[in-house]
């Protein structure tokens, strides 16, 4: 996934994790902004109000242009917010929150235990996201007969295209978006497959769109 500049988790995940016999439940999600990850931070504040901590770390933007924030919340200094924080930025991830709560089991595990559950609890949670990248991506809708449907249907498949809707009358309408640099080539595709009959009309272009991936084994 080196091509893409912008990654940023397509859903919410929730994973958890015992370390001796304190709970570490990490909750992730996307967000665009400081505000909603702080939104976010109070939300599973209130989801675990008997928690013994929660601690937030977040990465708002990409490249240089970069927000980050952690806390320990209680913990000792250095031992929580920064592995989590460090683990989140390793990911590579941008626009991502993610709070670990920690229900005290009675064992201590010092400060090294609690630097590598921190960073473990991360770890773990990232391993169930789904990737989604920030692209500059059109839409664009098209009319086929029934009888290139299937073909049409492998060709989107293809070149990546996200079908965002498929209307079956006397003909098929279909409504797809795709990455930016691969419009050019199915449309190309698509007149050679329909011997120039099937014709495509742009319904949207947007600069950054979510646009999920489908390979995110690399988290």
């Amino acid at each position: 996934m080196e091509q893409f500049d912008k990654l940023i988790p397509l859903e919410a995940v929730e994973t958890e994790i015992m370390v001796v016999n304190s709970r570490f439940i990490a909750s992730l999600a996307p967000v665009g902004s400081v505000e909603q990850a702080r939104e976010f931070v109070s939300e599973v504040k209130k989801r675990f109000p008997d928690a013994s901590h929660h601690v937030p770390a977040f990465v708002i933007g990409h490249g240089r242009s970069v927000i980050t924030h952690c806390t320990d919340d209680g913990e000792p200094s250095g031992t929580a917010g920064r592995p989590a924080l460090a683990v989140l930025q390793g990911s590579g991830l941008g626009n991502v929150v993610v709070v670990i709560t920690r229900y005290f089991g009675g064992t201590k595990l010092g400060t090294g235990g609690l630097v590598k559950a921190y960073g473990d609890a991360v770890r773990e949670v990232l391993k169930g996201v789904k990737i989604a990248a920030l692209l500059p991506t059109t839409t664009i809708m098209f009319v086929t007969p029934y009888r290139l449907y299937d073909q049409v249907a492998r060709l989107m498949e293809s070149h990546q295209g996200q079908v965002l809707e498929t209307e079956f009358m006397e003909e098929v309408t279909v409504t797809v978006k795709f990455m930016d640099d691969l419009v050019e080539a199915f449309t190309s595709d698509l007149s050679n497959l329909s011997a120039g009959q099937v014709e495509t009309i742009v319904v949207e272009q947007n600069h950054e769109s979510v646009f999920p991936i489908a390979d995110s084994d690399s988290q």
